[in-house]
């Protein structure tokens, strides 16, 4: 049974989901008089955020941009308690904080605002010649309310970055930061309120019961981070009430590495993209493929890298982080059993510190290469070329990302032909999340569903198709209706299976001939 099931399973290793439940009288009856006395502080915050949306004022546009306003409000000036609490979590400096977290909620906000407007209009939609003198567009609409369970890892980006989505496209939203991350998870708990509207998007705080309870009620979607155990149980919450589900996973993303392009290079930013927040990041390069003879030079690029990047002692580095608990420290370590060191493997289980690491000639039955690492472990993997690459690719899970390290473009253009992953990055790593103008997520066991920028907006709304006709031109309806002759066939394909493209003054020579035409129609069906 599903809660049963979630009691065990390591709901806190990564991030969390959201949903969104239902509002109105016609989808959930309302409760008694009295119930809510009875109901649990999980179940209030919904009914709270239920009757907060009912009211309307999310249609607002000038409502919704001003709670976007007093979000970014709420990362300038309270940056100091927000970078206080990751330091005490994870051990990340102000500047990170600034860098990995808020920096992209900054902008993600001022996308949003200049082009609301703009996305919540309605959308005009090709006609056929049955439409041409109609109105067919597209109505993006909000969906109801959305519970959005947070992740550790970047506590703030990707918890805050879909409640923005939320926001900009109507909705309510019930917020449930990861528990795990226990000092960021307070301040959220405390600042949010202070800042946007506390009925419509209340937070949720606490570990696995609570979290539990929030997915016995009922949502309009449900947008998770985290790992793919807990997406599958997620998935069967959401079913009972066939809730649409945004699954942000993982997975082991592979870093392809060509022996003809410039390692250094390539190196560091790998070494970038894989020790940064101690290597706790869902889209970190998991392990390396590359040709044998190119190894040991990655391996000792990698390690001049660790030593700019974090002087020769790491642990003292104020921009290195720390795994976010023992638990997952033990997790860690116990990847390293049978793989060999080549850079690192230093440990601290009182600092929860782990050395950024090399591991070289690994096998692809090791350990480390059984699950997302999600740490500082950094496997070489060797291959013979570029078809063994893709092989050892795809018949693996799809991961969340690829990188690919060429200076030639067809090879580039042949790995995002012939494998399958949530997304594609070439010569860089990690920065493909922060292009608001290309969609996030995953695909097959790395996820479902993508957002950022626009992306979220329409994820997170009702596109309603709309078309509004006129009680006129009736003669060019009778080939619909009965009785049914090869004839009016004839005219209904005609009619429906043309896509009209033509100007202002085009279409109004052809409702001309049209009405011409469905005046011989009716002569004909008369006559007939």
């Amino acid at each position: 049974m599903y809660l049963n099931a979630l009691s065990w399973c390591p709901f806190t290793l990564r991030g969390g989901s959201g949903s969104a439940s239902r509002s109105g009288p016609e989808s959930l009856p309302r409760a008694p008089a009295g119930t809510e006395l009875r109901m649990s502080r999980e179940q209030k915050a919904v009914e709270h955020a239920r009757k907060a949306f009912a009211t309307g004022r999310t249609k607002s546009l000038e409502y919704r941009i001003n709670q976007l306003k007093n979000l970014q409000r709420l990362i300038e000036e309270r940056h100091k308690e927000i970078a206080d609490a990751l330091k005490k979590d994870l051990s990340r400096s102000e500047v990170g904080t600034s860098l990995y977290e808020t920096v992209g909620l900054e902008g993600e906000i001022q996308q949003v605002i200049r082009n609301l407007s703009k996305w919540a209009a309605p959308r005009p939609a090709a006609k056929n010649l049955l439409t041409l003198s109609d109105q067919v567009y597209i109505q993006p609409q909000p969906l109801g309310v959305i519970l959005i369970i947070g992740a550790w890892n970047y506590p703030w980006a990707v918890t805050i970055q879909p409640l923005i989505g939320a926001i900009a496209a109507g909705n309510a939203a019930v917020i449930k930061p990861s528990e795990v991350s226990v000092h960021t998870s307070k301040v959220m708990e405390e600042l949010l309120p202070l800042y946007i509207d506390k009925e419509m998007y209340p937070v949720v705080t606490g570990g696995v019961s609570e979290t539990q309870e929030l997915l016995k009620q009922r949502f309009d979607h449900i947008f998770y981070t985290g790992n793919c155990a807990v997406g599958k149980l997620i998935m069967e919450a959401a079913s009972k009430y066939l809730t649409p589900v945004t699954l942000e996973l993982g997975g082991k993303s592979p870093c392809y590495i060509d022996k003809n392009c410039d390692l250094t290079i390539a190196c560091r930013r790998i070494a970038w993209g894989k020790y940064s927040n101690c290597g706790q990041t869902c889209i970190a390069p998991d392990y390396v493929l590359c040709d044998p003879s190119i190894q040991d030079r990655v391996i000792e690029e990698i390690r001049k890298c660790v030593k700019e990047f974090y002087t020769d002692d790491p642990k003292s580095c104020p921009d290195y982080g720390r795994i976010i608990n023992q638990r997952h420290f033990k997790r860690v370590m116990a990847l390293l059993k049978d793989s060999t060191l080549a850079v690192g493997g230093e440990n601290d289980e009182s600092q929860c510190y782990i050395a950024p690491t090399v591991l070289k000639d690994v096998k692809p039955e090791a350990k480390v290469m059984q699950e997302e690492i999600f740490g500082p472990l950094l496997p070489i993997i060797s291959v013979s070329s570029v078809d063994e690459a893709i092989k050892f690719i795809n018949e693996r899970e799809k991961p969340l990302a690829l990188y690919i390290f060429t200076s030639d473009n067809k090879l580039i253009q042949r790995m995002i032909s012939e494998t399958s992953s949530g997304g594609v990055l070439a010569n860089d790593c990690l920065v493909h999340y922060s292009v608001s103008s290309l969609p996030f997520g995953g695909v097959g066991n790395s996820g479902m569903g993508s957002y950022h920028g626009k992306f979220s907006f329409d994820h997170l709304s009702h596109l309603k198709g709309c078309l509004i006709k006129q009680l006129k031109m009736e003669g060019a309806n009778q080939m619909r209706y009965a009785p049914h002759t090869a004839k009016k066939l004839s005219w209904a394909r005609f009619f429906m299976l043309k896509e009209a493209q033509l100007s202002k003054l085009g279409r109004l020579a052809l409702l001309g001939m049209l009405a011409v035409i469905a005046a011989v129609i009716i002569q004909g069906y008369f006559a007939d």
